[in-house]
């Protein structure tokens, strides 16, 4: 990959023990493996299309619909979350929709300084308008080609993969994972499953999974973000889940001095914990699993606070997480509902939750070593971008 230039003209290597400010954050090269493709439309692009197709909105403005995401998003809720894609997938139907999203997806992700993303999104929810699941698919990879190519004519230069989602409460896991197989010289780097874990176990879709390692794709599941344990468990050992989306409620099998983590409100934000507190947690079998194996967790904090999963950022199990040296990565989730980018989110850690510059260098590195591309392409990325910005 060529030398990236970030997403301002200006960029530096951030200097050891410095504060990280807004604009270096916003220079620095960044990995986000965690991104829906239709929670991350411009306010813009769904007020116009949705005028193009008659399809009626709860606000007439820009400024009016972003905030309508954002405080619907923002009920604590995931039911309620995942509401406010009814707007954005309604402009998704058509292979013209489509590209355009994928289009400028790439473009912003590329002007925030990010430099590989997997984006992530569900066929079966494109087809209303007559495409079928690889018009869908084709639709997507070309409109993410044309943005990296527009990036590029920026200054920008951008790897972007993607990764085939099915909807966990219908049936058509297995049909999505052969959709996804059949793409995965054309951009599909992955699969997933997504929607609302509550009543929708990862088991169901066993067959899907176990066709996926039969031939040799990558996966992730949804797992541990509004349901706890048992969820993280079965997309682990019986789906066998190479990342978890979310996995937040892993801190629920932590324990320091026999009280679980998460019920000590008091001992918050976790950057102000001592050596000696975070040498007594103790880590139950599956979360001690998971760190062993080096099981990436996908974590979305400003997400996470909109479905209630985390109370505040400080409080957020990403920072504890890291601290203990599980392999975190931080992500967006989904731009438009959170309002936020990868550049909010590290800058939420920082003024929050206590981070600096080594922390934000950690997560970045384990994002491209856990990335579902080839290792010679990883690692070319993580010592010809990332480490030079901040090592050099």
């Amino acid at each position: 990959m060529p030398e990236q230039t970030g997403g301002s003209e200006s960029r530096g290597v951030p200097e050891q023990g410095a504060t990280p400010t807004p604009e270096l954050i916003r220079a620095a090269p960044k990995a986000l493996l965690h991104d829906h493709l239709d929670g991350g439309l411009r306010a813009s692009t769904v007020l116009e299309l949705s005028r193009e197709i008659g399809h009626e909105l709860p606000a007439d403005d820009v400024d009016g619909l972003a905030e309508w995401f954002r405080a619907s998003a923002d009920s604590g809720s995931l039911v309620r979350y995942l509401e406010t894609f009814d707007h954005t997938i309604a402009v998704m139907q058509t292979a013209e929709g489509l590209r355009r999203v994928a289009r400028e997806c790439v473009e912003d992700l590329a002007a925030d300084g990010v430099v590989y993303a997997e984006s992530r999104y569900a066929p079966e929810q494109h087809l209303t308008a007559g495409l079928r699941l690889d018009e869908v698919v084709s639709a997507v990879e070309e409109g993410i080609r044309e943005g990296e190519a527009l990036a590029a004519e920026a200054g920008r230069t951008i790897r972007v993969d993607t990764l085939v989602t099915a909807m966990r409460h219908a049936a058509k896991s297995r049909e999505i994972a052969e959709l996804a197989v059949r793409h995965r010289d054309d951009g599909v780097a992955g699969f997933d499953i997504a929607g609302a874990e509550a009543g929708f176990p990862p088991t169901r879709h066993l067959d899907a999974f176990e066709y996926l390692r039969r031939e040799n794709f990558h996966f992730t599941i949804h797992a541990g973000e509004a349901f706890g344990l048992p969820s993280i468990w079965e997309a682990i050992q019986w789906c066998g889940a190479e990342r978890l989306g979310h996995g937040v409620r892993l801190v629920d099998d932590l324990t320091l001095h026999g009280v679980p983590v998460a019920q000590l409100d008091d001992q918050v934000p976790y950057a102000d914990w001592s050596e000696d507190q975070l040498g007594s947690v103790h880590l139950g079998r599956l979360a001690a699993y998971v760190r062993d194996r080096r099981i990436p967790l996908e974590m979305c904090p400003s997400s996470n606070l909109q479905t209630g999963a985390s109370p505040t950022i400080a409080a957020h199990p990403i920072t504890l997480l890291d601290r203990l040296r599980f392999r975190v990565t931080l992500n967006t989730d989904n731009r438009l509902m959170s309002g936020t980018s990868m550049s909010r989110e590290m800058q939420l850690l920082v003024d929050e939750a206590g981070w600096g510059w080594r922390q934000l260098r950690r997560v970045t590195v384990n994002a491209m070593k856990s990335a579902f591309l080839p290792f010679d392409e990883r690692l070319e990325i993580i010592e010809g971008v990332i480490k030079p910005f901040y090592d050099d």
